[in-house]
Protein backbone atom coordinates (compact mmCIF):
# COMPACT_ATOMS: atom_id res chain seq x y z
CA UNK A 1 0.00 0.00 0.00
CA UNK A 2 0.95 3.31 -1.03
CA UNK A 3 2.11 5.33 2.75
CA UNK A 4 0.18 8.00 1.32
CA UNK A 5 -3.17 6.09 1.06
CA UNK A 6 -2.15 4.54 4.74
CA UNK A 7 -1.86 7.75 6.01
CA UNK A 8 -5.25 9.12 4.37
CA UNK A 9 -7.41 6.03 5.46
CA UNK A 10 -5.89 6.36 9.06
CA UNK A 11 -7.07 10.45 9.19
CA UNK A 12 -10.08 8.80 8.05
CA UNK A 13 -10.81 6.11 10.46
CA UNK A 14 -9.65 8.70 13.24
CA UNK A 15 -12.16 11.69 12.33
CA UNK A 16 -15.08 9.17 11.79
CA UNK A 17 -14.41 7.43 15.00
CA UNK A 18 -14.10 10.68 16.71
CA UNK A 19 -17.45 12.05 15.17
CA UNK A 20 -19.45 8.70 15.76
CA UNK A 21 -18.28 8.82 19.92
CA UNK A 22 -19.56 12.42 19.64
CA UNK A 23 -22.95 11.51 18.38
CA UNK A 24 -23.17 8.42 20.94
CA UNK A 25 -22.06 10.84 23.87
CA UNK A 26 -24.83 13.38 22.73
CA UNK A 27 -27.56 10.80 22.60
CA UNK A 28 -26.30 9.10 25.84
CA UNK A 29 -26.10 12.97 27.43
CA UNK A 30 -29.94 13.69 26.39
CA UNK A 31 -30.74 10.20 27.58
CA UNK A 32 -29.23 10.81 30.97
CA UNK A 33 -30.56 14.03 31.41
CA UNK A 34 -33.93 13.65 30.21
CA UNK A 35 -34.52 9.86 29.98
CA UNK A 36 -34.97 10.24 25.81
CA UNK A 37 -33.30 7.87 23.49
CA UNK A 38 -34.69 9.13 20.59
CA UNK A 39 -32.21 11.71 18.58
CA UNK A 40 -34.90 13.41 17.25
CA UNK A 41 -36.07 15.14 20.56
CA UNK A 42 -32.65 16.13 21.67
CA UNK A 43 -33.61 19.29 24.57
CA UNK A 44 -30.66 19.28 26.54
CA UNK A 45 -28.00 22.03 25.37
CA UNK A 46 -25.00 20.22 25.54
CA UNK A 47 -26.20 17.11 23.27
CA UNK A 48 -27.43 19.70 20.57
CA UNK A 49 -23.86 21.53 20.48
CA UNK A 50 -22.59 18.20 20.91
CA UNK A 51 -24.09 16.39 17.98
CA UNK A 52 -24.21 19.56 15.71
CA UNK A 53 -20.38 19.15 15.88
CA UNK A 54 -20.64 15.58 15.29
CA UNK A 55 -22.17 15.90 12.13
CA UNK A 56 -20.61 18.85 10.87
CA UNK A 57 -17.49 17.36 11.42
CA UNK A 58 -18.65 13.74 9.63
CA UNK A 59 -19.44 16.46 6.61
CA UNK A 60 -16.48 18.34 6.46
CA UNK A 61 -18.13 21.96 7.30
CA UNK A 62 -15.33 24.42 8.12
CA UNK A 63 -13.68 24.41 10.57
CA UNK A 64 -13.60 20.92 11.21
CA UNK A 65 -12.93 20.20 7.44
CA UNK A 66 -9.01 20.02 8.28
CA UNK A 67 -9.62 16.16 7.24
CA UNK A 68 -11.31 16.22 3.81
CA UNK A 69 -8.60 18.19 1.67
CA UNK A 70 -5.72 15.95 3.04
CA UNK A 71 -7.57 12.44 2.66
CA UNK A 72 -8.96 13.19 -0.49
CA UNK A 73 -5.56 13.85 -1.93
CA UNK A 74 -4.33 10.55 -0.61
CA UNK A 75 -6.83 8.47 -2.20
CA UNK A 76 -7.32 6.92 -5.72
CA UNK A 77 -9.86 8.37 -8.05
CA UNK A 78 -12.49 5.85 -7.88
CA UNK A 79 -12.36 5.80 -3.66
CA UNK A 80 -12.28 9.93 -3.94
CA UNK A 81 -15.63 9.54 -5.83
CA UNK A 82 -17.30 7.75 -2.95
CA UNK A 83 -16.04 9.85 -0.17
CA UNK A 84 -17.32 12.69 -2.12
CA UNK A 85 -20.57 11.37 -2.65
CA UNK A 86 -21.93 8.06 -1.31
CA UNK A 87 -20.51 9.22 2.11
CA UNK A 88 -21.98 12.31 2.66
CA UNK A 89 -25.64 10.55 2.53
CA UNK A 90 -25.77 9.17 5.77
CA UNK A 91 -24.95 12.42 7.89
CA UNK A 92 -27.32 14.62 5.53
CA UNK A 93 -30.00 12.21 5.80
CA UNK A 94 -29.54 12.23 9.58
CA UNK A 95 -28.95 16.08 9.71
CA UNK A 96 -32.52 16.60 6.94
CA UNK A 97 -34.47 14.57 9.72
CA UNK A 98 -33.32 16.45 12.52
CA UNK A 99 -32.27 19.66 12.07
CA UNK A 100 -35.09 21.48 13.69
CA UNK A 101 -33.54 19.82 17.20
CA UNK A 102 -29.82 21.03 16.22
CA UNK A 103 -28.29 24.63 16.82
CA UNK A 104 -29.46 26.65 14.22
CA UNK A 105 -27.01 29.21 15.04
CA UNK A 106 -23.86 26.93 15.38
CA UNK A 107 -24.66 25.23 11.87
CA UNK A 108 -25.08 28.49 9.85
CA UNK A 109 -21.79 29.57 11.09
CA UNK A 110 -20.13 25.98 9.88
CA UNK A 111 -21.81 26.70 6.98
CA UNK A 112 -20.75 30.20 6.29
CA UNK A 113 -17.48 29.47 7.15
CA UNK A 114 -17.67 26.56 4.54
CA UNK A 115 -18.84 28.89 1.73
CA UNK A 116 -15.58 30.87 2.49
CA UNK A 117 -13.35 28.27 3.39
CA UNK A 118 -14.34 26.23 0.26
CA UNK A 119 -13.70 29.22 -2.35
CA UNK A 120 -11.08 30.72 -0.36
CA UNK A 121 -8.94 27.03 -0.09
CA UNK A 122 -8.45 25.96 -3.76
CA UNK A 123 -7.85 28.96 -5.18
CA UNK A 124 -4.13 28.41 -5.37
CA UNK A 125 -4.52 24.22 -5.86
CA UNK A 126 -2.95 22.65 -8.28
CA UNK A 127 -3.98 19.21 -7.76
CA UNK A 128 -7.75 18.24 -8.89
CA UNK A 129 -8.58 15.90 -6.18
CA UNK A 130 -7.78 19.22 -3.29
CA UNK A 131 -9.87 20.83 -6.10
CA UNK A 132 -12.99 18.54 -5.44
CA UNK A 133 -12.08 18.37 -2.19
CA UNK A 134 -12.58 22.35 -1.20
CA UNK A 135 -15.84 22.49 -4.17
CA UNK A 136 -17.40 19.53 -1.82
CA UNK A 137 -17.03 22.34 1.55
CA UNK A 138 -18.39 25.19 -0.01
CA UNK A 139 -21.00 23.42 -1.49
CA UNK A 140 -22.18 21.25 1.65
CA UNK A 141 -21.80 24.59 3.13
CA UNK A 142 -24.50 26.24 0.87
CA UNK A 143 -26.52 23.37 1.38
CA UNK A 144 -26.62 23.74 5.06
CA UNK A 145 -27.46 27.44 4.64
CA UNK A 146 -30.21 25.94 2.05
CA UNK A 147 -31.82 23.37 4.99
CA UNK A 148 -32.25 26.40 7.09
CA UNK A 149 -33.68 28.97 5.13
CA UNK A 150 -35.69 26.29 2.62
CA UNK A 151 -35.71 22.61 3.68
CA UNK A 152 -37.85 21.02 0.71
CA UNK A 153 -34.72 22.71 -1.99
CA UNK A 154 -32.32 20.84 -0.01
CA UNK A 155 -32.79 17.41 -1.69
CA UNK A 156 -32.63 19.27 -5.40
CA UNK A 157 -29.60 20.85 -4.39
CA UNK A 158 -27.96 17.48 -2.96
CA UNK A 159 -29.48 16.05 -6.37
CA UNK A 160 -27.27 18.56 -9.06
CA UNK A 161 -23.69 18.52 -6.02
CA UNK A 162 -24.20 14.51 -6.24
CA UNK A 163 -24.52 15.02 -10.17
CA UNK A 164 -21.79 17.27 -11.03
CA UNK A 165 -19.29 15.34 -8.64
CA UNK A 166 -20.53 12.15 -9.90
CA UNK A 167 -19.51 13.29 -13.71
CA UNK A 168 -16.00 15.40 -12.90
CA UNK A 169 -14.49 12.03 -10.78
CA UNK A 170 -15.55 9.98 -13.82
CA UNK A 171 -14.30 12.52 -16.13
CA UNK A 172 -11.04 12.16 -14.35
CA UNK A 173 -11.29 8.25 -13.92
CA UNK A 174 -11.62 7.95 -17.77
CA UNK A 175 -8.87 10.47 -18.31
CA UNK A 176 -6.75 8.89 -15.71
CA UNK A 177 -6.14 12.77 -14.73
CA UNK A 178 -5.33 14.13 -11.48
CA UNK A 179 -4.03 17.47 -11.99
CA UNK A 180 -5.39 20.93 -13.90
CA UNK A 181 -1.99 20.76 -16.46
CA UNK A 182 -2.77 17.25 -17.77
CA UNK A 183 -6.32 17.99 -18.22
CA UNK A 184 -5.19 21.38 -19.96
CA UNK A 185 -3.51 19.13 -22.50
CA UNK A 186 -5.79 16.45 -22.86
CA UNK A 187 -7.94 18.28 -25.32
CA UNK A 188 -6.40 16.87 -28.76
CA UNK A 189 -6.95 13.58 -27.29
CA UNK A 190 -9.83 13.14 -25.92
CA UNK A 191 -11.84 16.45 -27.16
CA UNK A 192 -15.63 15.43 -26.09
CA UNK A 193 -14.46 14.21 -22.24
CA UNK A 194 -12.48 17.34 -21.72
CA UNK A 195 -14.99 19.98 -23.34
CA UNK A 196 -17.21 17.62 -20.71
CA UNK A 197 -14.49 17.97 -17.91
CA UNK A 198 -15.08 21.71 -18.31
CA UNK A 199 -18.45 21.96 -18.26
CA UNK A 200 -18.99 19.99 -14.94
CA UNK A 201 -16.65 22.10 -13.56
CA UNK A 202 -18.13 25.45 -14.87
CA UNK A 203 -21.51 24.09 -13.61
CA UNK A 204 -20.20 23.08 -10.00
CA UNK A 205 -19.46 26.67 -9.97
CA UNK A 206 -22.55 27.71 -10.50
CA UNK A 207 -21.93 29.41 -13.98
CA UNK A 208 -24.24 27.76 -16.88
CA UNK A 209 -24.89 25.02 -18.34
Amino acid sequence: HHPRAVEASTKYFLTQATASALVLFSSMNNAWMLGEWNITELENPLSIITMTIALSMKLGLAPLHFWLPEVLQGLNLATGLILSTWQKLAPLALIYQIYPNLNITLLMLFAISSALMGGWGGLNQTQLRKIMAYSSIAHLGWMMIVLILAPKLMVLNLSMYLLLTSTMFLTMITLTTTKISTLAISWSKTPTLTALSSMALLSLGGLPP
